[in-house]
């Protein structure tokens, strides 16, 4: 019987194993992504060309550079020197898990066979003891080549750099990612061999030593729900709670950024004392997602409070508008609070990602749609933006300013089709096609509605299945029309995400706020009846007794919006930045005569919008006019894109933030 992917037990997979028992896991469970399908005229375009460009375009990319040919090279299957960066064992697992994914909606017998090839070749460099890591072995092999120092001299002499256990976390998740997919174990049994080494080797009594890039906690965690190990839980545990603890092991200090301390790799107290998010964002966002799926498992209260508090202290004071995380270039950080350049933001794609992940599993934990507000804010955002429509040129940073000239983006003024360092393109290539499956969510009978994109969705309760139909021109528009088919009339509760912008609370602290006085409206109706609903942790929820064919229709307004920043970001005093719906604008020089210089907002200023079906794939587009008394007639000031649309037609000036005049 073939086995697909499924979203939740990416998450949490105890129904693979009758052995295997879990007391307790996340309260909310993810709809399974396969069961989700979507047609959706903004979404369903981007997840093809991630399926049909992006991921064989990786793959492509990944031979090039020898990134793959280092694991036949590991193994004997061939003649050759390491090619490439210590970490580059990495990019290739996250394509393999993203291949995963497209198998698990759509059987590809050629794509399935190349990913038994390269197994193999991952399979051959594996050593015998279970290690893994290409660079190392292929170093023993050949002493006289030079080899990159962060490996360091011997096994796990450099922990804080090296990335070995990070490698391998990315290869436990695409391991259980194919597993999953096509019931194979060959990949899966790579994983298990490299886990029961780590597990052997680190842990109390054992090697205290911790991964200086976090990773591996998530993958451990994978492992062990579809194994039933619970030494791989453990161990994820260990590696958190030795995080900030010295004494068996020197803490971990950079050497080549300046100033940069312990707090760069999150090692500075233990996790549970950190209240602020400190050093590169990416390794944060991991290390607390991590947090976040061992809390779930083993009930450890001290690491949702910790990480409860370093989410408020985050989301209050160091988020660019987009979603993006990461102010700070030089060590790729989170920076001070409320120091958010705009021209030098950083904004790493794969630290959107990160935060997702983060996210998402705080809104599982808890049932609160602010987890969720700020998914959207930075998928349609901060992290879309990384990837272009064609699907084969990237964002490593993602800047809220540019002039054109600054090569930002690691040597090139806009997008890149690949990098030394290619972590950015290797996420997005797994993170798009696992989209369908955080739409939808259930506890018990009860289901929930998370994001508003077209499609059909297959949703198990506890007690029967139900198919929803969604309907929805989402982002373009707010009406958003539910068709639920249940098996059996029966009392549910349907709770729908009312997001945040649609309140009049673009985020849920206080860090961006609307400025104009417009009331955005909202209406819910149930089979053409205005319905009965109570709020309840940002949802709507509708409980009544379902029956087939209920319908119900959800309206929200999507007014043009002014956001200002609270006071103490200086960088945008004086400054508004444009919204509509979930999406932030910009304004890019190639629209406004090759100047940016005459976007200015004022009182006067009337803004409307207007879709352009054969601009970048279809955008609504924002226009600014001028209404004064001076104007004999409304007089075009500027034009305003979708943030995520920007760098398509050349590299040139854009800006999210606009000067506001009175």
């Amino acid at each position: 019987m073939r086995l697909f992917i499924k979203k939740t037990l990416l998450l949490f997979p105890s129904l693979l194993s009758a052995s295997l028992v879990i007391s307790q896991d996340y309260p909310i469970n993810p709809v399974e992504f396969t069961q989700v399908h979507l047609q959706s005229r903004f979404w369903s375009p981007r997840l093809d060309t991630n399926q049909k460009v992006t991921i064989p375009f990786a793959f492509q990319k990944c031979e090039e550079t020898g990134r793959i040919d280092n694991f036949a090279i590991a193994g004997g299957l061939k003649e050759g020197k390491f090619k490439g960066i210590a970490y580059d064992d990495s990019d290739v697992f996250k394509v393999m898990e993203a291949a995963a994914y497209s198998l698990a909606i759509q059987p590809d017998k050629k794509l399935d066979a190349y990913l038994d090839d390269l197994i193999t070749k991952v399979a051959a460099a594996q050593e015998p003891d279970g290690y893994l890591y290409t660079i190392r072995t292929i170093h023993q092999k050949n002493p006289a080549q030079p080899i990159d120092q962060r490996a360091g001299n011997q096994r796990w002499s450099n922990l804080q750099d090296s990335h070995e256990l990070y490698n391998v976390g990315h290869m436990y998740e695409a391991a259980v990612a194919h597993y999953l997919a096509t019931g194979k174990k060959n990949f899966l049994n790579v994983a298990i061999k490299n886990a029961d080494f780590l597990a052997n080797t680190f842990g109390e009594g054992k090697k205290y030593g911790v991964p200086g890039h976090e990773e591996i906690e998530i993958g451990l965690v994978k492992l062990y729900r579809v194994t039933g190990n619970k030494s791989y839980l453990e161990l994820a545990k260990f590696f958190i709670d030795q995080r900030g603890n010295h004494q068996h092991r020197k803490m971990y200090i950079a050497d080549w950024a300046n100033p940069v301390d312990s707090a760069y790799y999150q090692d500075h107290i233990p996790v549970t004392q950190q209240k602020e998010p400190v050093g590169h964002v990416v390794r944060a966002g991991y290390l607390y997602s991590g947090m976040a799926d061992v809390a779930a498992i083993t009930g450890e209260q001290s690491y949702i409070t910790a990480i409860n508090q370093i989410w408020d202290f985050t989301f209050n004071k160091k988020m660019y508008v987009t979603g993006g995380l990461g102010a700070e270039r030089g060590t790729e950080g989170f920076g001070k609070p409320y120091d958010l350049p705009n021209l030098t933001a950083y904004n790493e794609t794969c630290a959107a990602l990160a935060s997702m992940l983060w996210n998402y599993r705080l809104f599982l934990l808890s049932g609160n749609s602010q987890y969720l507000d700020v998914f959207e804010r930075t998928l349609y955002n901060g992290f879309l933006s990384g990837v272009s429509l064609e699907g084969n040129l990237f964002f490593y940073p993602n800047p809220l300013e540019a002039d054109g000239q600054q090569k930002f983006n690691h040597g090139h003024a806009t997008r890149s089709s690949w990098f030394s360092t290619s972590c950015c393109p290797t996420n997005v290539a797994r993170f798009l096609p696992s989209l369908p499956g955080y739409v939808y969510a259930t506890k018990a009978n009860d289901i929930y509605a998370n994001l508003f994109v077209a499609g059909t969705g297959t949703i198990k309760t506890a007690n029967q299945q139900v198919q929803i139909t969604q309907q929805t021109d989402y982002p373009w528009n707010g009406q958003v029309t539910f068709t639920l088919q249940p098996e059996k009339s029966s009392p549910f509760a349907f709770h729908i995400r009312i997001p945040g912008w649609a309140t009049n609370q673009p985020v849920p602290g206080d860090l961006y706020s609307y400025t104009d006085s417009q009331k955005p409206t909202l209406t819910i109706t149930v089979n053409k009846k205005p319905a009965k609903y109570q709020m309840q942790n940002g949802f709507a929820v509708l409980n009544q007794v379902w029956k087939k064919g209920d319908n119900v229709e959800l309206t929200l307004s999507m007014p043009i919006r002014q956001v200002i920043s609270n006071q103490q970001v200086e960088e945008n005093r004086g400054k508004v930045a444009l919204e509509r719906g979930p999406l932030v604008y910009c304004v890019e020089g190639v629209d406004n005569g090759g100047s940016i210089a005459n976007a200015v907002v004022s009182r006067k200023t009337k803004l409307t919008a207007e879709l352009q079906p054969k601009l970048l794939h279809g955008i609504m587009v924002l226009k600014a006019s001028d209404t004064s008394s001076k104007a004999t007639k409304p007089e075009a000031i500027f034009t305003a894109i979708p943030y995520y649309a920007w760098s398509h037609r050349g590299a040139g000036e854009m800006a999210v933030w606009l000067q506001k005049q009175d």
